[in-house]
């Protein structure tokens, strides 16, 4: 069947991904419902047929002649990936989606690789689960999507990856891999360690700690269920960096444990203070849904247990015309309640609190 194009569509096929995972097939199912003619090939023909059977894109055959081929393999063999289709594709565009610019770049260029026509990125997404079976055509959608150009990128080129990114959804923002390893060991990997190794505390906790465990455990803990042979690649081609920051934040614990051994000491509460009011500012500064350095107000509503409540309650917020930001939901155990916690623009959290009410809708907290 021939695949009908949308005129809005920017990218030009035939694109080839190599490596048929998570991030190598989200990205087909999302170039195929842009009518982009994408080629898979992954290293494991099982893993390849998997994707093929989901839709994400065709097997390759003899004369495929991609202008773009995006790398999508583990970081230990992306240099490897990206030197093989720099080869076997001389007129082809190359990107990789490592979550590591530097150490692949490195590893290329110490290869002596004409490395003209290969353009590093890296979209911001991912999920705690991998494989073609947990793919999602709308997984960048929204997600800062980073592209390492430099001085000897050509425009042509350069806007073949961009148009890949803003047809997916993405949001382009340009780097150096330097920046862009910095970053991420912030915001990305540091997070993932400090989840594993919370949730490592709780591997011999006793089973009457862990049945109080509530919304908050679950939420700081969500990451660690990231697989670690993957994690354990991106955390040792990003180790400078992550150490940095793991240092920074041992710093930071270190002075709460000390002003904690004795919180009458003279600036031992203080110390505790500003350490939990500087969380509120950084926390204040990750972006919202839209891009926005914006905080939301919060409504907890209580959901009853039963088929179709979660449904209703989000119809009735389009009704009283109220977009939702946010939503998560807690069950209590043992109760048949859930709480649907649902973030909305501060200016509308009064008038949605009054609307809801006079459907009937119970408030658990303002």
């Amino acid at each position: 069947m021939v695949e009908q194009k949308s005129n809005a569509t920017r990218t030009q096929g035939p694109v080839r991904i190599v490596g048929a995972g998570l991030l190598g097939a989200s990205l087909g199912l999302a170039l195929r419902e842009k009518g982009v003619e994408v080629i898979l090939d992954d290293a494991s023909p099982s893993n390849l047929r998997l994707a093929v059977d989901y839709g994400a894109g065709r097997l390759p055959a003899a004369g495929d002649a991609p202008r773009l081929v995006i790398v999508c393999v583990p970081p230990d063999v992306v240099a490897d990936a990206v030197e093989r289709a720099l080869a076997d594709y001389p007129d082809a565009v190359v990107t990789d989606v490592a979550s590591v610019k530097l150490a692949p770049l490195r590893t290329l260029e110490a290869r002596g690789i004409d490395l003209t026509r290969y353009i590093g990125s890296h979209p911001m997404a991912g999920r705690e689960r991998g494989g073609a079976i947990s793919a999602r055509a709308d997984l960048f959608f929204g997600r800062p999507w980073v592209i390492c150009r430099d001085e000897e990128t050509r425009r042509e080129d350069l806007a073949l990856i961009e148009a890949v990114a803003l047809d997916v959804g993405g949001v382009l923002i340009e780097m150096t891999p330097e920046e862009h390893d910095a970053s991420v060991g912030l915001v990305s990997h540091l997070p993932q360690l400090v989840s594993s190794l919370l949730a490592a505390g709780l591997a011999d906790a006793p089973d009457t700690a862990i049945q109080l465990a509530g919304q908050g455990l679950r939420d700081t803990t969500r990451l660690a269920s990231s697989a670690p042979e993957l994690w354990l690649q991106i955390l040792a081609a990003n180790s400078g960096p992550v150490v940095e920051a793991l240092e920074a934040m041992i710093a930071r614990l270190g002075a709460v444990t000390d002003a904690l051994r004795d919180p009458d000491a003279p600036g031992a509460r203080r110390a505790v203070a500003d350490a939990m009011a500087a969380g509120n500012s950084g926390v204040a500064r990750i972006p919202g849904k839209h891009g926005q350095s914006q905080r939301f107000a919060t409504i907890v509503v209580m959901v009853d247990d039963t088929p179709g409540q979660l449904g209703r309650l989000l119809t009735e917020l389009g009704e009283i015309n109220v977009n939702m930001e946010d939503l998560r939901l807690e069950h209590s155990p043992g109760a048949q309640i859930g709480l649907a916690e649902i973030a909305v623009l501060p200016e509308v959290k009064q008038r949605t609190i009054e609307d809801l009410g006079a459907r009937g809708w119970r408030i658990a907290s303002v």
